[in-house]
This record gives C-alpha cells, sequence and structure tokens, in this order.
C-alpha cells in the first residue's frame, strides 16, 4: 500500500527534490521524471521508477493506479502527496500528476547494433537541455538506433532535458563517449558519418546517404571543430536564405533526419 506524505521536512521529500541538482544526481545515479504520459511510456518499455509520488486527486486514475502496482511490484515504493510537494519536487508552479525517481541507464558503444536502424544521431557538447530532449524526440520519431553524445554534453538525466524528450529518453538508447573512442568505434563497421556544416557547398538534398547514416550535429554556438569536419565522409549544409546564418541545432538535426529517413525510404 502506498504510504502518505504531506510533510515538506520530510527527509525522502529532501532527497528526491536534491536530485534537480547535477552532482546529486550523480552521487545517487538516480534522476527525476515527471508526467502521466511519460511514465506510462517509461512502463512500457519495462522501466519503472524506485519511487513514485502521486497527488491523491489522481489516485483513481486508472494509469496511475496501473503505475502504483508497477512500483510496487518490482520492490519500489508509491507515495501519495500533495500538489505543493509535487510542486516542490518538479519546481513547477502547476506539477504533473505523478513524478518519478528512476535509476539511471545508459548503452555503451559496443551495445549499439548498427544493423538495428539506418540512422544514428550524434551530438557533439551539446549544451542545452532543450536541444538534446528535442533530439531524442527527432531519434524516436524517425526509428534511429541511438543518440551518441560525444565531448562534454549536458545531463541527458536533467529535469530539463528529461521533460524535453516527452518519454524519447526511455525509447533512444543513449551513449556518452569521448570523439576518439567513438571514430575508432565507428570505423571498425559500416557507417557513413555525415557532419552539418556550413564549410561545404554540398546541398543535404543533392548527395546520397549510405547506410547506416551517422549524423552528426556541432555545438550550438561553434558548430564542429576543423578535425572533426575533417574526419567525416560528408560534409552537408542546409540553405539559409534569410539574414539567420544557421538553424538551431534540435531544428537542424530534425530536418536532416527526415531527409536521411526519406532518402533510405
Amino acid at each position: 500500500m502506498p504510504r502518505e506524505i504531506t510533510a515538506f521536512s520530510n527527509p525522502l521529500v529532501k532527497r528526491v527534490q536534491a536530485l534537480r541538482e547535477k552532482r546529486h544526481r550523480r552521487e545517487e545515479g538516480l534522476f527525476l521524471a515527471e508526467g502521466l504520459r511519460i511514465l506510462t511510456e517509461a512502463r512500457e518499455t519495462g522501466r519503472v521508477p524506485r519511487f513514485l509520488f502521486f497527488a491523491a486527486a489522481s489516485a483513481a486514475h486508472p494509469l496511475v493506479r496501473a503505475l502504483v502496482h508497477a512500483v510496487e511490484a518490482a520492490g519500489g515504493e508509491a507515495v501519495e502527496t500533495t500538489p505543493a510537494i509535487l510542486s516542490k519536487l518538479s519546481g513547477k508552479d502547476n506539477p504533473q500528476a505523478v513524478v518519478g525517481v528512476f535509476d539511471q541507464f545508459e548503452t555503451r558503444l559496443d551495445q549499439l547494433d548498427r544493423g538495428a536502424a539506418s540512422i544514428f544521431l550524434v551530438a557533439e557538447r551539446l549544451r542545452d537541455p532543450g536541444n538534446l530532449g528535442t533530439i531524442l524526440r527527432t531519434g524516436d520519431a524517425v526509428g534511429a538506433g541511438g543518440l551518441i553524445l560525444v565531448g562534454d554534453c549536458v545531463d541527458p538525466f536533467s529535469v530539463e532535458a528529461v521533460r524535453a524528450s516527452m518519454g524519447a529518453l526511455f525509447t533512444v538508447p543513449i551513449v556518452r563517449t569521448g570523439w576518439e573512442e567513438f571514430l575508432a568505434w565507428l570505423r571498425g563497421g559500416p557507417g557513413q558519418l555525415v557532419g552539418l556544416s556550413l564549410q561545404t557547398e554540398h546541398d543535404y538534398r543533392a548527395v546520397a546517404y549510405a547506410a547506416p547514416t551517422f549524423l552528426l550535429t556541432g555545438n550550438e554556438a561553434q558548430g564542429l571543430p576543423d578535425d572533426y569536419e575533417a574526419a567525416c565522409d560528408l560534409l552537408v549544409k542546409l540553405p539559409m536564405l534569410g539574414k539567420a546564418d544557421s538553424l538551431n541545432a534540435a531544428v537542424a538535426t530534425a530536418v536532416m533526419a527526415y531527409e536521411v529517413l526519406a532518402r533510405h525510404r
């Protein structure tokens, strides 16, 4: 049976709230996810939270009941609480009906199956959690085999990134690695490395893409370093017809991913 917590001073409430900070997430190996849709999608992929907080007003909802059952069956703990505490945990004035605390998870490079998909997304020094979450959503939409984060990227388990992913965090494998390690792994098997760059004459619609395509997007402010571009099999650019010199990193990735998907089809 779920226990009830209504005090802000409760040690578990303080512990979970601290997970909004990267240091505490790293120390505990845990992260926060919020929202009935996201937690239900996580449950459908076989991942259930270690702790589930839900508002009393939503306790009768069938999806909340299903989550409570799944958490307790897995040995976790369900907690009925107040909207005020849910707001404290999520950092939002209008909190979702449920907040879950999950164990962090990642995929190693050698666990990626190149034959599982025709496209993989690669992001280099991505700094914005909203961009990371949106790229994950794009990866889910195009059936990408994974998102490979190269270098010093934003934490994919930050509250903002998880929120922006809309559940795709649980459906798209995530790998964190260094550039040399990634390049050595990539060259050990099939795969075309395609970089987004302004330093090329190749229009993204006028070239051929070989499967599996590894689509590489650079840092939001600086783009790809010269040596990264030199290592690519192909550099392509998106036409910019206005005064802006580039698109948002997540938008550019989405445009490219759908173009590659269309070519593969």
